[in-house]
């Protein structure tokens, strides 16, 4: 089978169309609170104001202010089928998401807005991880252990064999979400699926 040209590669042309946070949204997202909700949407799926709430250690007046907040820029919108007058359902929008926007790093405001975005929902996912492996040495069910990867290589390589790499890592994770998104069923839980590639300094280099 003839390769395609990097221009029309099936996992960067799906990913060209991932949604790039204008200002106004990256500004509403930025409060830690937010983020670490539209993380939980992210993750658990479909919650109320209650029910995150009750994860976050807030009260249900806060997050259904900041839920509103979010929604205002399509970033979180009402689940369709679910709820009552009294209780709202609340979801994210399938759908990649870039917090990379070249027009928001032009200013000082997106780029700090930009700043507490990622600072956030990374010290978020690291936090998850560590407390993945604290329940790792406190008896984990073994049959997750044995489906558990956690590993780091370092490697030597041009911009473009990184971009490759990417785009391979990319496509076996895209072929993970599409197949198993929707999967119920016994032992069936969330799980988080980590991919970093970036270029370390050279020594000497500050970073």
């Amino acid at each position: 089978m003839e390769e395609l040209p990097d221009a029309v590669n099936p996992t960067e042309a799906r990913h060209s169309e991932d949604r790039v946070l204008d200002s106004g949204a990256l500004r509403a997202l930025a409060h830690p609170l937010r983020v670490r909700m539209y993380d939980i949407l992210s993750q658990y799926g479909p919650q109320t104001a209650s029910s995150l709430a009750e994860m976050t250690g807030e009260s249900s007046g806060s997050t259904s202010y900041h839920l509103r907040a979010l929604a205002k820029h399509d970033l979180i919108r009402e689940s369709a089928g679910r709820g009552t007058g009294r209780e709202r359902w609340w979801e994210r929008p399938e759908g990649g998401v870039s917090f990379a926007n070249p027009e928001a790093m032009a200013t000082p405001a997106g780029r700090a807005a930009s700043q507490i975005v990622m600072t956030e929902f990374l010290r978020g996912r690291n936090q998850q991880l560590m407390d993945f492996v604290e329940r790792g040495f406190n008896g984990l069910e073994d049959f997750w252990q044995n489906g558990t990867l956690i590993s780091t290589a370092t490697t030597r390589l041009t911009p473009e064999q990184s971009k490759e790499l990417q785009l391979k890592i990319m496509a076996l994770i895209d072929d993970a979400v599409d197949t198993y998104r929707n999967q119920t069923g016994e032992n069936v839980r969330p799980v988080s699926i980590r991919a970093d590639v970036f270029p370390l300094p050279e020594l000497g280099e500050k970073s």
